[in-house]
C-alpha cells in the first residue's frame, strides 16, 4: 500500500510524524531502486539515491494526480537527470501511479512501460530524457507556456551538477531571467560525483554563480537529505518567498552520492553500476530489509506487461486557418510565411487568448515575424542567439496545447540543432520550424550559411513532416495547413524574391482555392518526353527549362513536390512509366529528393531512365543564379541534363 504524503505548505516545517513516515518512504523506495537496478543488471543506482529525499518532498507538495497523471491542472516535474528513471520510479510508485510489480519487473526490460531513462509512457513522467542539458530548455519551455496562458502551474526541473558544465543550460538561464519566470523552480542535485570522478576533477564549475550571475534566486542546502530543511527551501520558492520574486529560483542541494548504503557512498562507479547479489544483500541489511532478489528475478521470466504504458495525448488547439492570401506579383516566401502567420494570428490570437506562439534567434526582420510580434507581443519571444535552447524550448512550449513557430536560418534551425530536434521527435511535440534562407540561394552570404542538408538531416527523424513550398501562393497554404494539424513539421525556403508558378491558362498555379495536401505532389505540367521533379527554389529555373524543352518540340512534365515526407509514391511512379526522370534541387545531391526517388524505383522494381541534379560540392559567395550555374541548376543546366537523358 503507497504510502504517498501531502505535505501542507502553509506549514513552515514538517511534523515529527511526516518526518517519520519519509523516512519510512526513503527505505521502502531504496530497497526499489537497490533491487531494480540488480534485477535489471544495469541502471543508476548511486545518483537515484542522492535526489530520493528531495523527490519525496517534492512529490509531497506538488499539485498532481496519480489516478489521472494527465491531469490538465498538474505542476510539471521535468528530470533532465533523466537517469535517475530507479528513483523517480520508485516515488512514483510509492505515490500510487503504479504498483512496485509494475516497475521491478518490467525494469529496463524491452517493450516494457519502464525504460532505463525517464520517458512519458511512465505515468507520472512529463518528458523523454537522457540527453543532459536539454532539459532546463523543456522546462522553461513549459513554464513560459503557462506564463502566456495565465495559468498557475509551476514547473519543477531536477538536475545534476555535472550537467551544468552543458553550454545550453546558460542560454536557458538568461532566457528565464529575460522572461520573469518566477513559475520555475530548479533543483540541482549537487552530489560533486560524476561518471568518471568528481566533478571538481572532470570540470570544475561555481553552479549557484553561475545561476547568481543570470539573475536567478539561489537558495543553498547544505544537506539534501534533511527533509525538513529541503521542504522548507522548496517550500520558500514553490510559494515565491524569496528575494526576487518575479524571477526563477535555483536549489542547490548538496548531497551524497548512493546515500544510505556506506560502501556505496561518494564513489562514481556507483553512478552508473548496481549491485551484485552479494553487495544488494549487505546493503539491504543496512536499511533493515531482506534481499528477496530471487522472488523478483523469477517474476521477471514472466512476458512484458504492457498495461501502465501512457499513450500519447495529443491536445492541440482549434485552429482557424484564416483567408488565403493569392499574389501575382514577385515576392518572396519568406514575406508570404510572415504574412500567413500574421493572418492566423489574427484569426487566433484573439482577446488574450493566444493559440498560436513565434520564437526567432535575433533574425525577426529576416524570417518576417514582425508583424506577428506586433499583433501578439505576449506570444513573440525572442531568444537571442541561442538556437540549441530555442529549439528545445519551443517543442516543449508544442506540447501545452499551443501552436508553436520556431524560425531561423536553414543551417541553424536544422544543422545547429539536430539533436535538440531528435529529443522534440521523441517527445512526439507539435513543433513548427520554419528555416529561411535554405541552400544555394543564401547567394553571398557563402557556403557556411548555405544549408545545403535540410532533407537529409529532417529524414532521419520518424515524426517531423517535411514541406518545401514552390512559391509564395504555395508558402502560404502550406504554412495554414502546418498550422492547422497537430504533429512536428519543417518547412523550408530559400532567401530570393521568385515570380508565382503559373498554370497554361497564365493564372497562378497555387493561387485562388488550391488547397496544399501533405503527401500529394502537383502535376504543374503534364508530359510524354518525361518529367523533371522539382520542389523550392529553383522552381523558376525548372519552369525556365520546361518552356525551353517545350520550344524544342519536347513535352515534358513538371512534378512539384512540395511535400517531400511523406512524399507522393504513386505520382512518382507515374512519372517513371511516363518516360525519362530528372529530380533537380537546392540540396546535397545524395540526400535530398533525387535520393527519395532514387529509393522508390528501387524499392518497385522499376526500370527506369534516371538522372539526379543537386549540390555536389559547397557554393562559393556570390549570387544565386551564378552560384546555380556553376553547379548546373539553371535552366540551360537542366534542359541539357534532360535532353543527355533521351
Amino acid at each position: 500500500m503507497a504510502l504517498a504524503l501531502a505535505l501542507n505548505l502553509q506549514n513552515t516545517e514538517l511534523t515529527s510524524d511526516e518526518i517519520a513516515k519519509l523516512a519510512e518512504m526513503r527505505k521502502v523506495c531504496t530497497r526499489r531502486i537497490l533491487l531494480a537496478t540488480s534485477l535489471a543488471s544495469s541502471g543508476h543506482p548511486g545518483g537515484s539515491l542522492s535526489t530520493l529525499d528531495m523527490l519525496l518532498v517534492t512529490y509531497g507538495c506538488i499539485r498532481h494526480n496519480p489516478q489521472d497523471s494527465q491531469w490538465q491542472g498538474r505542476d510539471r516535474v521535468v528530470m533532465s537527470i533523466g537517469h535517475v528513471s530507479p528513483g523517480v520510479y520508485s516515488v512514483l510508485a510509492e505515490n500510487g501511479y503504479f504498483s512496485e510489480k509494475d516497475f521491478l519487473t518490467g525494469f529496463r526490460r524491452a517493450g516494457s512501460g519502464f525504460p532505463g531513462h525517464v520517458e512519458r509512457i511512465v505515468p507520472g513522467v512529463e518528458w523523454d530524457t537522457g540527453n543532459l542539458g536539454q532539459g532546463l530548455s523543456t522546462a522553461v519551455g513549459m513554464a513560459q507556456a503557462f506564463k502566456m496562458k495565465g495559468l498557475e502551474q509551476k514547473v519543477i526541473c531536477y538536475m545534476g551538477d555535472g550537467e551544468q558544465q552543458k553550454g545550453q543550460i546558460a542560454e536557458a538561464m538568461r532566457y528565464a531571467n529575460k522572461y520573469k519566470l518566477n513559475n520555475l523552480i530548479v533543483i540541482v542535485d549537487r552530489n560533486h560525483v560524476q561518471i568518471c570522478g568528481t566533478t571538481e576533477e572532470i570540470m570544475d564549475i561555481d553552479v549557484a554563480g553561475l545561476f547568481a550571475v543570470s539573475g536567478w534566486n539561489v537558495l543553498q542546502l547544505e544537506d539534501g537529505h534533511d527533509t525538513n530543511k529541503f521542504f522548507q527551501t522548496f517550500r520558500k520558492a514553490y510559494l515565491g518567498q524569496v528575494e526576487k520574486s518575479d524571477k526563477p529560483t535555483m536549489i542547490e542541494a548538496h548531497t551524497v552520492m548512493g546515500k544510505g548504503v556506506s560502501f556505496m557512498e561518494n564513489l562514481c562507479k556507483y553512478h552508473g553500476s548496481p549491485l551484485t547479489q552479494e553487495q544488494l544483500t549487505v546493503a539491504l541489511k543496512e536499511v533493515g530489509l531482506e534481499n528477496d532478489f530471487d522472488k523478483w528475478a523469477e517474476l521477471r521470466q514472466a512476458p512484458v506487461d504492457t498495461g501502465t504504458k501512457v499513450k500519447n495525448v495529443v491536445r492541440y488547439p482549434a485552429i482557424m486557418a484564416g483567408e488565403p492570401i493569392t499574389y501575382d506579383h514577385k515576392t518572396d516566401c519568406r514575406s508570404a510565411y510572415g504574412n500567413a502567420l500574421h493572418s492566423l494570428a489574427q484569426a487566433n490570437n484573439v482577446g488574450g487568448d493566444m493559440k498560436i506562439a513565434g520564437i526567432s534567434c535575433d533574425l525577426e526582420g529576416s524570417v518576417k515575424m514582425g508583424a506577428f510580434h506586433k499583433h501578439s507581443p505576449t506570444a513573440y519571444f525572442e531568444a537571442g542567439i541561442q538556437e540549441h535552447h530555442a529549439a528545445s524550448m519551443g517543442a516543449a512550449i508544442s506540447r501545452e496545447e499551443v501552436v508553436c513557430f520556431f524560425s531561423t536560418f536553414g543551417v541553424f534551425a536544422v544543422s545547429e540543432v539536430y539533436n535538440q530536434n531528435r529529443i522534440s521527435d521523441i517527445n512526439e511535440t507539435n513543433f513548427k520550424v520554419v528555416a529561411t534562407h535554405c541552400g544555394l540561394d543564401v547567394g553571398e552570404d557563402g557556403p557556411t550559411h548555405q544549408g545545403i542538408d535540410y532533407i537529409g538531416l529532417m529524414r532521419n527523424y520518424f515524426r517531423f513532416n517535411v514541406y518545401l513550398p514552390a512559391d509564395p501562393n504555395q508558402t502560404d497554404r502550406v504554412i495554414r495547413t502546418a498550422a492547422a494539424q497537430p504533429g512536428n513539421v519543417f518547412v523550408g525556403m530559400g532567401r530570393s524574391k521568385m515570380d508565382m508558378v503559373l498554370a497554361e491558362d497564365g493564372t497562378p498555379f497555387f493561387g485562388g482555392d488550391y488547397c496544399f495536401t501533405p503527401g500529394r505532389g502537383d502535376w504543374v505540367r503534364t508530359g510524354k518526353a518525361g518529367t523533371l521533379i522539382a520542389y523550392g527554389a529553383v522552381t523558376p529555373n525548372v519552369m525556365a527549362a520546361w518552356q525551353g524543352l517545350r520550344d524544342e518540340g519536347l513535352e515534358v512534365g513538371v512534378l512539384l513536390m512540395a511535400s517531400v515526407v511523406p512524399v507522393d509514391r504513386a505520382a512518382i511512379i507515374e512519372a517513371v512509366n511516363r518516360g525519362p526522370v530528372l529530380t533537380v534541387e537546392d540540396h546535397h545531391v545524395d540526400t535530398g529528393l533525387g535520393a527519395i526517388v532514387a529509393t522508390i524505383i528501387a524499392d518497385n522494381g522499376l526500370a527506369a531512365t534516371f538522372k539526379r541534379l543537386g549540390v555536389t560540392r559547397y557554393g562559393a559567395s556570390g549570387k544565386p543564379a551564378d552560384l546555380y550555374a556553376a553547379q548546373g541548376l539553371d535552366s540551360a543546366g537542366i534542359s541539357k541534363a534532360f535532353k543527355e537523358m533521351l
